[in-house]
């Protein structure tokens, strides 16, 4: 997951984005009724100019409404289809829905915005809220990652097709931060393994942290664990190997004296394969 001052530095930067795609709103703004946080307030079809209508959806968003801001830049649209305002509207209710935490409404209404707006110079803020809407939705390694693999498919996405922009150095850290977010749950996996005497399925498990992760946090010790597994599984040979890569690679770490001792316990005087 994303930490604090990560998620402040995204925020800051799709902030500063979406105010400069809100522009400056018509100068007549109309009265509703007071605020609150349904997206159904307030947005019964009455006919409205469009500066007015962008310009209250604004002022809700300003103040906090953000679900029904989402729902008034959402009607923008709806009224005035063909208006240089509602292409503006349309990324504006992404973030508004984002801001939001409804996380599946901006993914929607950007995936709109690209479906409509392809080449559009605002394309890669659209593909970066996305990449955004699934990064937050990242749970507990003890969970499902499904929505993890998504996080990762988008901010590679990213990466890809706008690779100089500042979004996609925002997405590079990120999908380091998802790597090791992946390799958790491999190790966490690996290790209910090992408590259950499974050990070739925990083999398997702490092997691909090496293969897919080997630069996360997580590998001293999927490679402390592989010792561990390799003398159980009766091969020593394998397990010295693992025990001597730690100690090549992370030479001061507290897994590799641990695996240095299990070796001098179990494996003394074994060659590595």
């Amino acid at each position: 997951m994303t930490t604090a001052p990560d998620s402040a530095r995204s925020f800051a930067r799709i902030l500063r984005k979406s105010a400069m795609l809100a522009g400056v709103a018509g100068a007549t703004l109309f009265t509703t009724a007071c605020g609150g946080g349904s997206a159904n307030e307030d947005v019964a079809y009455v006919a409205r100019d469009v500066e007015s209508l962008y310009g209250e959806a604004k002022r809700r968003m300003d103040s906090g409404n953000t679900l029904l801001a989402a729902a008034l830049f959402d009607e923008v649209e709806r009224q005035h289809p063909y208006s240089p305002w509602a292409r503006r509207a349309q990324l504006m209710s992404a973030f508004s829905y984002y801001v939001a935490r409804d996380y599946n409404k901006a993914i929607q209404s950007s995936q709109r915005f690209l479906s409509i707006h392809p080449g559009n110079k605002d394309a890669p803020y659209a593909y970066y809220l996305i990449a955004l809407s699934y990064y937050e939705q990242i749970s507990d390694v003890n969970r499902d990652q499904k929505i993890t693999e998504q996080a990762k498919t988008a901010l590679r996405e990213v990466n890809r097709r706008f690779p100089a922009s500042e979004y996609a150095a925002d997405a590079r850290l990120k999908l380091d931060l998802v790597d090791d977010h992946l390799a958790g749950k491999e190790m966490e996996i690996g290790r209910y393994y090992q408590r259950s005497g499974r050990w070739l399925a925990a083999n398997l498990r702490f092997r691909n942290v090496l293969e897919n992760f080997d630069t996360t946090s997580h590998a001293p010790e999927a490679l402390y664990r592989l010792t561990e597994s390799s003398l159980a599984l009766g091969v020593p040979n394998e397990a010295v190997k693992y025990a001597a890569v730690l100690g090549a690679n992370y030479p001061g770490d507290e897994w590799y004296e641990k695996a240095f001792e299990l070796v001098q316990d179990h494996a003394a005087g074994v060659s590595p394969s």
